[in-house]
């Protein structure tokens, strides 16, 4: 799923293939990826961008005297630019083609969406947070005004573990499944510890983890086309998808907890004192 880094890098590439330039045709191939219908897509059609805005993983494209396109990739979904799109219409049901923007120039992107599960979601509206999600999202952890005592209150009085209170766009926009076992690894923390019992030192320690990795992440991104950036988020990653390799801090095994629909990645010896989490649900630490 692209989260925080490879979206921001998304925003800057758009940001310079896309301003100043017009919309001439919007192609909806899936219609289950559309989630508004006033106004339409045609609407778009004939406005010139203005911007790209990210509002924690949506994608905004703002158009003058116009709607904005707004977009959450999912967790199958991509972005793919042209510099020349194939002539001719599309044709619904064939691959993973979901939406096709196309600008005067002859360039634009298609939106795709691999697997089964159409979690892919375009909406056209006058103003971003009309979006549910982008409305109920939580502070961006690189904005200016995120600060230890930021992340201190958001955290206080919270029940749940660290792992799921990272994940939970309403507290913190952004941060996925990847990022999270990140984060966690370099703060040295279990992704299991409850989130309100952290000491001042630790609620430091996890802010420095958190912005750190996200900026080294987004530099990492920086500049790199749209077509590369998924390779280069799984590159970078020290334990996340990283089950059985050593950890590249202490050499332990990397270890896996797995659910339903997703799983996590931690280190032991940096991150839980040494001992193997429950792998099943509602794990525990193993006493």
């Amino acid at each position: 799923m692209p989260e925080l880094p490879e979206v921001e890098a998304l925003r800057d590439f758009l940001t310079e293939h896309l301003t100043g330039r017009e919309i001439v045709r919007v192609l909806p191939v899936a219609i289950s990826v559309l989630k508004t219908y006033d106004p339409p897509l045609t609407a778009l059609e004939g406005h010139r961008v203005t911007a790209v805005h990210r509002y924690g993983k949506f994608l905004d494209v703002e158009t003058a005297d116009g709607p904005h396109l707004v977009t959450h990739l999912a967790r199958a979904g991509w972005l793919h630019w042209k510099d020349s799109l194939p002539s001719g219409m599309p044709r619904p049901g064939k691959g993973p083609l979901a939406l096709r923007v196309a600008l005067e120039t002859g360039a634009g992107f298609d939106l795709t969406e691999a697997g089964t599960q159409k979690r892919l979601a375009v909406y056209v509206v006058a103003d971003p947070r009309q979006v549910p999600g982008v409305a109920r999202l939580g502070p961006d952890p690189l904005a200016d005004d995120f600060d230890p005592a930021r992340l201190a209150a958001l955290l206080d009085g919270e029940r749940r573990q660290l792992k799921g209170a990272l994940r939970d766009q309403s507290l913190i926009a952004g941060v996925g499944n990847a990022y999270s076992d990140e984060i966690l690894h370099a703060a040295r923390m279990s992704p299991f510890k409850l989130a309100a019992s952290l000491t001042d030192e630790e609620t430091a320690r996890l802010y420095a983890a958190l912005r750190d990795t996200l900026t080294e992440a987004v530099e990492r991104s920086r500049g790199i086309a749209a077509g590369r950036l998924k390779a280069e988020k799984k590159s970078g990653l020290r334990v996340h998808g990283r089950t059985g390799e050593p950890c590249p801090v202490c050499g332990d095994t990397v270890r896996e907890v797995s659910f339903s629909d997703s799983s996590l990645q931690y280190c032991p010896t940096c991150q839980t004192g040494g001992k193997p989490l429950a792998d099943r649900r509602m794990s525990r630490l193993l006493k």
